[in-house]
């Protein structure tokens, strides 16, 4: 989404209130029985997602409904387990949920091959996949069975499952292109609920034939992450975690018979048919924008929309790739038996001294959204921060890094005179591009020269919108001037997608010029 300098205040909290929808994420009623319980006097005071999306955010009455797009029906959840010692492993023996009917017609009644073959059906088999498909042979069929191969030792891996456990592990997919065939041949059993691309149930998936090759691995590796946590780790989170995860891990490259998964992708041409990046842009232009507190009180029927799931794997690769949060996410791991609120209320409280940091940079996530978006190199680093006096203070931001704290913290209606130097890489390719702080003017980004120096002021705000979105130019020179307090933080106008091949620092020293 473009993003606009606005002079006006009053004109940017418009705008940032289009782009987000502020709800509350409260229960009704009473808090649902969650699938573990923590022992008396070892665990600290249960503390839940901010109802209001975190401390200062305002809530509307509703938020516009979705769009009803058919997409992937939810994993079934575990069943609960016994009391849990705090922080300990769940015991990774949960079953799901069982569908009427659909046990039965999975485990009692034996596959007619015959049957199956006489409406037109094939059986292609790996080692841990055998897949039946109505579609004609053809290379891009023939390898998925390889390729679920293939994920097993980086799903074991990311989940940290020996792969000696795995060895044993067999699913049995349908692909179908004519489901009335999969039907006839006993293979679409009539409990199977409806569902719009894929399904997973124990050791068995569903995935309806896609436009493009891509989409059709996607939703085989999608749904096969639902079945890996079933059956290792006993479970898979509550909504979006479990979507969020199944979407973080089938994001793939697959190229000269080697498979990536947990793939970032920097241009919509390597991921034809996914659309998770244009949708979460799209709702954000259209003030769709959804706060990270809703995501994670997502319930199981959010999934019967495209929407979500494309937040759910905003918010997994988030915290997948923030050097500050992602050791704390991947504990959720060893918790993936519980599907109740406690699982999300567990993570808050982790996160919880960080919430303001966290709430402020999911916001400047999805708010400049792209292919390539370098979380990493956009984290924002903590710093002591001090009030500004009346010396000179000088800093160093780097090229290759978005917001920078300053450290210094400006109170309200003060105003700041930044003056900076030096040279700096903003582009490597096809050769190296050099810049200062006024930015170059033959190559603008939002509206605004490439590599030139900008400021914001950020902190509390009563909306819970992030004031990193009232930013501005400074350039070689030019001051700052804030109605209210905060700390001050720069960085150079670059994509979030452009960073990586920077290089170099910019020299600024900033000065109150207020006179008080």
């Amino acid at each position: 989404m473009h993003v606009p300098w606005f002079g006006s205040r009053m004109a940017l909290s418009i705008l940032l209130s289009a782009c987000f929808v502020l709800v509350s994420c409260g229960r009704q009623g009473s808090a649902p029985q969650s699938s573990s319980t923590a022992t008396p006097g070892k665990s600290p005071p249960r503390r839940s997602v901010p109802q209001d999306g975190g401390p200062g955010e305002t809530k509307n009455q509703s938020s516009p409904a979705a769009p009803q797009v058919a997409s992937p029906s939810p994993v079934e959840p575990a069943e609960p387990v016994g009391d849990e010692v705090a922080q300990a492993v769940p015991p990774r023996s949960a079953l799901p949920v069982r569908i009427p009917g659909l046990h039965e017609a999975l485990h009692t009644v034996a596959l007619d091959e015959e049957r199956i073959k006489a409406h037109g059906i094939r059986k292609l088999s790996g080692k841990h996949l055998t897949l039946y498909s109505d579609l004609p042979p053809q290379p891009e069929i023939e390898e998925l069975p390889g390729i679920f191969d293939a994920a097993i030792s980086q799903w074991a891996a990311y989940f940290q499952v020996p792969v000696a456990a795995t060895a044993e592990w067999h699913i049995v997919g349908r692909l179908m292109k004519d489901k009335t065939r999969f039907q006839n041949a006993g293979l679409l059993p009539e409990s199977l609920p409806p569902f719009g691309h894929g399904f997973n149930y124990g050791d068995h998936l569903w995935v309806y034939d896609q436009e493009t090759d891509y989409y059709r691995r996607h939703l085989l590796l999608h749904e096969g992450t639902h079945g890996f946590m079933q059956k290792f780790l006993g479970g898979s989170g509550p909504a979006w975690y479990r979507e969020g995860m199944a979407e973080l891990l089938a994001t793939h490259r697959w190229a000269n018979g080697k498979l990536q998964m947990k793939y970032s992708p920097r241009d919509r041409k390597e991921t034809p048919g996914w659309g998770r990046i244009k949708i979460i842009k799209d709702e954000v232009a259209a003030g769709r924008g959804v706060m990270l507190s809703k995501v994670l009180r997502f319930p199981p029927t959010a999934h019967r929309q495209v929407q979500p799931y494309a937040w759910c794997w905003a918010a997994t690769t988030f915290f997948e790739n923030h050097p500050r949060y992602q050791q704390r996410f991947h504990q959720l791991k060893t918790e993936a038996a519980e599907v109740g609120d406690l699982f999300s209320d567990r993570f808050y409280q982790r996160l919880e001294d960080d919430w303001p940091a966290v709430r402020d940079q999911w916001q400047w996530f999805v708010l400049n959204m792209e292919y390539g978006f370098d979380v990493k190199r956009e984290a924002i680093d903590p710093k002591h921060v001090m009030p500004l006096g009346d010396k000179v203070v000088e800093v160093e931001i780097q090229a290759d890094r978005g917001w920078q704290s300053t450290g210094l913290e400006l109170a309200a209606g003060s105003q700041v005179k930044i003056v900076a130097t030096g040279r700096y890489q903003v582009a490597a390719d096809p050769e190296p591009w050099w810049c200062e702080a006024n930015g170059i003017t033959i190559h603008y980004y939002r509206g605004r020269p490439l590599g030139a120096l900008m400021a914001a002021v950020n902190g509390p705000n009563t909306t819970g919108l992030t004031r990193l979105a009232g930013l501005q130019v400074v350039g070689a020179a030019g001051s700052v001037t804030t109605a209210q307090g905060g700390t001050l933080f720069l960085r150079i106008n670059e994509s979030g997608a452009g960073l990586a091949d920077n290089k170099g620092t910019c020299r600024v020293s900033i000065k109150r010029t207020d006179g008080s």
